[in-house]
């Protein structure tokens, strides 16, 4: 069914958390050493398959108009039918323009990575020249995003889909507040929650690199993606983003020359879609109900790795198009640099380790962007390892007692630890 639950989200709502007790050594060794090797040419292939759909589909889209002037060949003439028959073409056009260009946002991403050529400047510049052409900041997206890998579901250190605090909404304490407090931030009808979702799904891809919303708290109001002097970037990566404003400005400028028709008729719609599928799988594969976010010594790369969720997002479309992004993004997230291609296989070992504390949904796609988008709401300002909560201040999962007492029990130290070294001070 379309609006259910899959099994697996079922299961996980049914079983208390514990975080993962592999080590990554047991993860690493699991991998074949075949696997995580590049073939070079198969990189390239991929590239040139991206590159000649989107050619094929510019071709298509300019043809749908002399065609439909010319009947068809004579096959469709009558008004109705010619208006069907047109528009059904141009929903082909843009939705798979839309699909190919996500996929070369993928291979952006994957030449960032260096997972495409073992020559790190022919990675950087084939993910430039992709990146560019969908009017992504090549150099200023791969600076975050490698940090929101180093840190992934950290609170203080996640650069990507950070959850917002009780705080954030100036809720009440959780012993105090009310239903009437949380009905006053996070009540809404349908129609607008669908309203924020389209604004999200159309627009936070830009609105992100603008404003860094839902980035990292850490940095002030204003910073953006597109300063080469923003604090997201060191000193020595400022030039590399100074290059990556001018590759959005030369294809801003190609754009121009070709004109408001070829804008507006062949680019945008994909272009919008292409950002819708960015911000869809980036944000299902980090923002689950059941999927839990770190804070300080609770962290570890190996606990942020696991925290994310694989989905069989558009199934074999999503699989051809999106290069095993979302089919494949836990053995990703262990693996940086290991080829897409071979992302199927890595996932089976990945998964054969993890066991348990592998997580996939297989629930529809659409519909778990809606449950996420109002189930997601906000996180506790305390608490080590904590769940979202949704619009009635409710987590769907908590943790195993023995982890609970686990912690506590750290925290119990680490006063008394405290309390002695302040007396020692003292003395």
């Amino acid at each position: 069914m379309i609006w259910k639950n899959g099994p697996e989200y079922e299961e996980r709502l049914k079983k208390p958390f514990a975080p993962p007790t592999v080590t990554l050594k047991e993860i690493h060794d699991c991998v074949p050493k075949h696997l995580l090797k590049k073939n070079q040419t198969k990189a390239t292939l991929y590239v040139i398959r991206d590159i000649v759909f989107t050619a094929a589909l510019y071709k298509f889209a300019y043809s749908i108009t002399p065609w439909a002037q010319g009947d068809f060949g004579g096959y469709v003439t009558e008004g109705w039918q010619k208006t069907v028959l047109k528009g059904s073409m141009w929903a082909f056009y843009y939705w798979f323009q839309g699909l190919v260009g996500a996929g070369i946002f993928c291979l952006g991403h994957d030449a960032g990575h260096t997972s495409l050529y073992e020559n790190n400047k022919i990675n950087n510049t084939v993910g430039f020249i992709l990146h560019s052409y969908l009017l992504i900041p090549y150099y200023s997206w791969r600076a975050t995003h490698h940090a929101h890998h180093k840190a992934t579901a950290s609170m203080e250190r996640d650069e990507n889909y950070v959850p917002y605090t009780r705080n954030t909404f100036k809720l009440p304490d959780e012993k105090t507040a009310t239903k009437a407090d949380y009905d006053e931030i996070f009540e809404e009808t349908p129609i607008y929650t669908l309203y924020r979702m389209f604004i999200m799904q159309g627009f936070g891809w830009w609105v992100y690199l603008a404003r860094n919303t839902m980035g990292s708290p850490m940095y002030p109001p204003g910073t953006n993606h597109f300063n080469p002097y923003s604090p997201l970037f060191k000193k020595e990566q400022r030039f590399s983003i100074f290059m990556s404003n001018v590759g959005i400005g030369g294809m801003s400028f190609i754009l121009y020359k070709l004109g408001k028709n070829f804008f507006f008729k062949y680019y945008l719609i994909p272009y919008l879609l292409v950002n819708h599928w960015i911000v869809m799988f980036t944000f299902l594969h980090h923002s689950d109900p059941t999927i839990p976010h770190y804070r300080k010594g609770e962290w570890s790369f190996l606990r942020g790795a696991a925290a994310t969720v694989d989905r069989p997002l558009l199934g074999w479309m999503g699989r051809f198009f999106f290069h095993n992004i979302s089919h494949d993004h836990v053995a990703h997230h262990f693996f940086l640099r290991a080829p897409f291609y071979n992302g199927p296989e890595i996932t089976k070992a990945v998964r054969s380790i993890l066991k348990g504390d592998y997580n996939y949904d297989s629930t529809p796609s659409f519909y778990a962007l809606y449950r996420s988008f109002t189930q997601c709401q906000f996180i506790e300002d305390d608490g080590d390892i904590i769940f979202y909560k949704n619009k009635d201040g409710v987590a769907v999962r908590e943790l195993e007692d023995a982890i609970v007492e686990e912690i506590q029990k750290k925290g119990w130290n680490a006063e008394e630890q405290d309390r002695l070294e302040g007396a020692g001070k003292a003395a």
